[in-house]
């Protein structure tokens, strides 16, 4: 197993709330996802992925802050716990 795995899996909530937090912030402002990973540079695919609650995709706190910039969000928003 890769150290990226594990890593996601030892971190497998967090990804999951995270991916979850980017749909909601997305939807709020009115975008598909080919819409915002255009704008952010990623591949539609990647962000379904990084969406997709049942995927564990990781990703780089670069591309994190580029999604939280085109969602016109502080990056802190895609890290919190959303009740």
């Amino acid at each position: 197993m890769s150290s990226a795995r594990a890593v996601s899996f030892e971190n497998r909530d967090r990804y999951i709330e995270i991916g979850l937090n980017i749909a909601y912030y997305r939807k709020k402002m009115g975008m598909n996802q080919e819409q915002l990973a255009e704008k952010a540079c990623m591949s539609r695919s990647h962000l379904g992925a990084i969406e997709a609650p049942n995927i564990i995709r990781t990703f780089s706190l670069e591309l994190l802050l580029d999604i939280a910039n085109v969602l016109q969000i502080e990056p802190s928003k895609l890290l919190e716990h959303r009740a």
